[in-house]
């Protein structure tokens, strides 16, 4: 009788076993043999007839003495590798052997007794054995710390060995659980551990499901809480800054719970993340003198704690002139589970809700970087359109005025600038030619100089410029919380040659005169949007028949070479010096490869603008 209630519980654990991959025949062959001891001689026999008749399955019921292997890969100074296997413990490292180092490292400058490798609960651990410049990890010096997958091991000295730790042990997940359960004790294999496991299949197969986010995240917190039978459930997620939110919260029902309700006990989530690792506590009149004094926790008669943080571990690539340095991960939040009854946990029970934490962990991360790559495409498109606007509005092929002619440049060194320059006619036969520059770049800037162009753009004979830009700068003023400002150089050009103007705390335009260079302007202003009691005035210039007014921003006097020197207005004179035959387009280019040279390929970090006019008389009409 025994016999048959045992042959009709096996179908359940081989399902679990090899998730309903193997045959009837491979079953019946399994029953009486998952029951044995581990180190049985026929359950030995089993798994090698097993891995040598079907090798697709083997991988499910491995040896568990053969499970992981630790070796070390020593990087020596001349750059060459070798790999060694840590085939016992203590595994001794230092110079020599006269104190039974395993590895021997040829370095003067390195102790005999360097440095060693322990196991310590299944993990290993590196400690400093009294190295005189210490044992770095990671490049960080440490007195003992468990090793993962691919840290690197040094000595204080750049010129030295490196040692990379490697390590075969399978990361805790579903697949690794389901490999251990052919040497789980019985305790572990029985139906309510069993029971738990497909919880956990369950969990896992909705994690990776097309289903919506909160579905996802809601039955995870079911799951989470079925296989630890406690009474709530929380998925505190971290936002930018790490601070901890409730996302969604469960009751044992599985009904939803307004997060507002609940108070988690912050001592646990606290000791979660310093020591970043599970807090199982299972009956808390036997926890630290911390959590059973937590406020929350007497306040709710709570009797046992679970706080699962959750990060997203990455690995830098490797070289081999690099060996990877691994990023042991950033938080992503923290599942959370209490219960008003004490309760006890198995070792499976444990694997468990670590395997499910990690599969939680893989999803709330992969969500995010769904959520990321939306937005970037979502504000790509944005920027696109705003590009788009701001391309259009200002001047392109610009039209032929009988009295001067006129070319021009804007390249911003983002998508969109705070830049801008612009030619139009009045109505009584004059010309405002201006450039702008606001403070900053990116949106904020290019909707400040679409605000400012759309205000002056309207400008009509009778309209005083002057006045303009006193209310405009009183505007801006006012409404300081834009945060913005904008230099403006603003001129209205006459048939007769007779320039009148504002400069706004703008660089001052040269004039290129018979080959000639000078400033136009010999005192500044302020910038419109900066002083409140700034008053501008209008000052006046005639030009001469030939001359050629040079108008640009900081862009291009600022603009850096790899030794930060910048290019300043000096150079842009000696490439303007003797070119008043040139014509404007060749001129522009002659400005614009000059900066490109100095540079000398150093990232672009303003907005370069440059405007050309060049005055002849209103009968000529012949091109520059």
């Amino acid at each position: 009788m025994r016999d048959a209630e045992g042959l009709r519980s096996i179908p359940q654990q081989l399902s679990v076993l090899v998730v309903g991959c193997v045959t009837e025949l491979i079953m019946r062959g399994c029953y009486e043999i998952c029951s044995r001891p581990r180190h049985d001689p026929v359950y030995r026999r089993y798994l090698r007839t097993q891995r040598a008749t079907i090798p697709k399955l083997g991988h499910f019921m491995p040896d568990v003495e053969a499970i992981i292997e630790n070796t070390v890969e020593v990087i020596s100074p001349d750059r060459s590798r070798r790999v060694v296997k840590i085939s016992g413990f203590p595994f001794l490292i230092g110079r020599g052997d006269e104190t039974g180092n395993h590895l021997q490292l040829d370095d003067p400058r390195i102790s005999r007794q360097c440095a060693s490798i322990i196991s310590d609960g299944g993990r290993c651990l590196i400690e400093d054995r009294g190295h005189r410049r210490g044992i770095f990890v990671n490049g960080k010096k440490i007195d003992q710390i468990f090793l993962q997958n691919g840290d690197v091991i040094s000595f204080g000295f750049d010129d030295s060995y490196q040692i990379v730790f490697r390590s075969s042990a399978q990361e805790l997940s579903v697949q690794h659980l389901l490999t251990r359960i052919g040497s789980v004790p019985t305790v572990d294999s029985s139906s309510s551990g069993l029971r738990k496991l497909n919880v956990l299949l369950q969990a896992t197969s909705l994690l990776h499901s097309q289903l919506p986010l909160e579905t996802v995240l809601g039955t995870m917190l079911e799951h989470a809480i079925a296989i630890t039978n406690a009474d709530r459930g929380l998925l505190l997620e971290a936002d930018s800054d790490g601070k901890l939110r409730v996302r969604l919260a469960c009751g044992k029902d599985g009904a939803r719970l307004p997060p507002e309700s609940l108070a988690p006990s912050q001592t646990a989530l606290r000791q979660a993340l310093e020591q970043r690792s599970s807090i199982i506590t299972e009956d808390l009149n036997m926890a630290d003198a911390a959590l059973q004094m937590a406020q929350s926790i007497v306040a709710q008669s709570l009797r046992a704690v679970i706080a699962i943080p959750l990060y997203v571990r990455t690995s830098a690539a490797t070289s081999p002139e690099s060996p990877a340095q691994p990023d042991h991960g950033h938080l992503l939040g923290i599942v959370y589970l209490d219960s008003r009854r004490p309760t006890a946990f198995s070792t499976l029970d444990r694997q468990i809700i670590d395997a499910l934490a990690v599969e939680a962990a893989s999803i709330l991360d992969n969500a995010r970087l769904v959520e990321r790559e939306r937005q970037r495409q979502r504000l790509e498109q944005e920027l696109t359109i705003a590009r788009d606007i701001q391309q259009a509005l200002i001047p392109h092929g610009f039209r032929d005025f009988p009295y001067f002619a006129v070319t021009g440049i804007h390249t911003p060194c983002h998508a969109v600038g705070g830049d801008y320059f612009d030619v139009f006619p009045l109505s009584d036969g004059r010309t405002v030619i201006l450039v702008a520059d606001v403070s900053g770049k990116g949106i904020g800037a290019a909707l400040l100089t679409t605000m400012l162009q759309g205000a002056l753009s309207g400008m009509t004979t009778t309209t005083d410029p002057v006045q303009v830009f006193n209310h405009l700068n009183r505007f801006l003023c006012a409404h300081s919380d834009v945060g913005r400002y904008a230099t403006m150089f603003f001129s209205i050009l006459e048939e007769n040659g007779r320039l009148t103007f504002i400069n706004a705390g703008h660089p001052s335009p040269l004039i290129l005169r018979e080959g000639v260079v000078t400033e136009l302007v010999s005192e500044g202003s302020f910038p419109v949007g900066l002083i409140p009691e700034a008053n501008y005035t209008a000052e006046t210039e005639h030009l001469r028949p030939g001359d050629t007014l040079i108008l640009f921003t900081d862009g291009v006097t600022e603009a850096m070479d790899p030794d930060d020197e910048l290019f300043g207005v000096a150079r842009l004179r000696k490439v303007l010096s003797g070119q008043h035959d040139v014509p404007l387009k060749e001129l522009q280019n002659k400005v614009l490869e000059s900066v490109e040279t100095f540079t000398r390929g150093a990232n672009q970090t303003d907005d370069i603008t440059v405007l050309l006019v060049r005055y002849r008389a209103a009968a000529q009409s012949a091109a520059p």
